[in-house]
């Protein structure tokens, strides 16, 4: 079970959103490399990159920053945000990112997912951002009418490594993880599903060490690590406990 702490980029600089509202990011770092190399520090070894802007403008827009964080640690890391051809998913691969995750394509373009797992297998993620059950795209801005179930099977036997699972309704809101759809998604695919959205407290972690989670890979934790309602160690201490 793995614990992402995660770091959003946007104009350079690590924030985190509310609800995916650009108008509503809250500055947490200006360095995002050092913010990267702090969490390696404090025993993370996996992180979750976001780059927010690239999301919005269908492109990677943050590219120095990812790469000065790719220089800077030894995190397995897995990036989102305007992933939208296979140019992109292998240059980022190339430069280092273990694993990328397609979010807006995997809903327009299908067949990308498909094209890019079977050449890079297990490098894939699927990202599924919903809004009351729908699945929202190009940074949230627009709502599919497609549920993330119908999206997940999909991808089935397609060889993606995993599915991350957002409700946007929580996503900085420090309410809580949806653990009742996160996990009702776990059950009904054989792909591993991470959870994302709201993580608030030591609570959302225990959550994962439960029976019902096992088939989760783990949780994306963002806020609750910036302003401390999530103590690091103390969280990594009952994930290792957990495995044991």
């Amino acid at each position: 079970m793995i614990l992402f702490p995660a770091i959003d980029l946007k104009d350079g600089l690590a924030v985190r959103l509310q609800q995916g509202d650009m108008a509503r990011a809250t500055v947490f770092s200006r360095d995002p490399a050092a913010q990267a190399h702090a969490f390696e520090t404090q025993g993370f070894r996996h992180l979750h990159v976001v780059d927010l802007d690239g999301a919005f403008a269908g492109k990677p827009m943050n590219v120095a920053a990812v790469e000065r964080i790719l220089e800077s640690v030894g995190l397995c890391v897995q990036l989102g945000g305007g992933i939208r051809d296979m140019k992109t998913v292998e240059g980022w691969l190339e430069k280092g990112v273990n694993r990328v995750i397609i979010g807006t394509a995997a809903v327009r373009e299908p067949a990308l997912v498909k094209e890019a797992a079977k050449k890079f297998p297990k490098r894939i993620a699927v990202g599924l951002d919903a809004r009351d059950g729908k699945v929202a795209v190009e940074g949230w801005a627009e709502t599919s009418e497609l549920t993330v179930l119908d999206i997940a099977k999909r991808f089935e036997d397609a060889g993606v490594a995993a599915i991350i699972y957002t409700d946007v309704a929580r996503d900085g809101m420090l309410q809580g993880i949806n653990w009742d759809a996160t996990i009702a998604l776990a059950d009904a695919i054989s792909i591993p599903v991470i959870a994302s959205g709201g993580l608030a407290s030591i609570e959302d972690v225990k959550r994962l060490t439960e029976p019902r989670a096992k088939k989760l890979e783990g949780a994306i934790a963002g806020r609750a690590l910036y302003d401390g309602r999530l103590d690091a160690a103390q969280a990594l201490k009952l994930l290792r406990a957990a495995r044991n």
